[in-house]
């Protein structure tokens, strides 16, 4: 039987951690940890945050570079967990395959992001942990207020930058 995992997320606006569910969404989880052992996260930036609605990172550095990732994985929308508040996802294109390293942080229940069907429109974005620990810094980078950047529309005025991922 497996437990599931955490890991320490430390940013330069405070710590947060992550509980995930590898029994639930294996392939997703495996991925998260590959990213964390390359060291890929440090550097990078939460890019889009959209208050009342989720907070986005794991691509992009401070000043905008994309960050070369892995292959795309396979979309585990399917494994009943649901993009509920304090749920962490796999961000991706439009197309269901697509995710790479970036992971957003749902900040309310989000039921339009849940796998409804197979179609691209309606697969939905694989849930693959929880914030267990520092809502409190989740909510601080959400309520940083946004600008345009390029073509982030909804880049934090402060920069919220990932120093460090960690297992517990």
């Amino acid at each position: 039987m497996q437990t599931n995992e955490f890991y320490r997320v430390t940013t330069n606006h405070g710590q947060f951690t992550l509980e995930l569910y590898p029994e639930q969404a294996p392939i997703t989880v495996e991925n998260f940890k590959q990213y964390v052992r390359t060291g890929h996260y440090v550097g990078t930036v939460f890019n889009r945050v959209i208050s009342g609605f989720m907070i986005q990172g794991g691509g992009y550095t401070e000043d905008g570079t994309k960050k070369t990732t892995f292959a795309p994985i396979h979309n585990e929308a399917t494994n009943g967990l649901k993009n509920v508040t304090k749920s962490v996802a796999m961000a991706r294109h439009p197309e269901p395959h697509s995710a790479t390293s970036q992971f957003f942080i749902n900040l309310a229940d989000n039921a339009n992001l849940d796998h409804i069907s197979r179609d691209d429109e309606e697969y939905g974005y694989a849930v693959f942990g929880t914030v267990s620990e520092g809502w409190d810094v989740i909510k601080k980078i959400a309520d940083l207020g946004t600008i345009v950047r390029g073509a982030d529309k909804n880049y934090p005025k402060i920069a919220v930058i990932i120093q460090k991922v960690e297992q517990l």
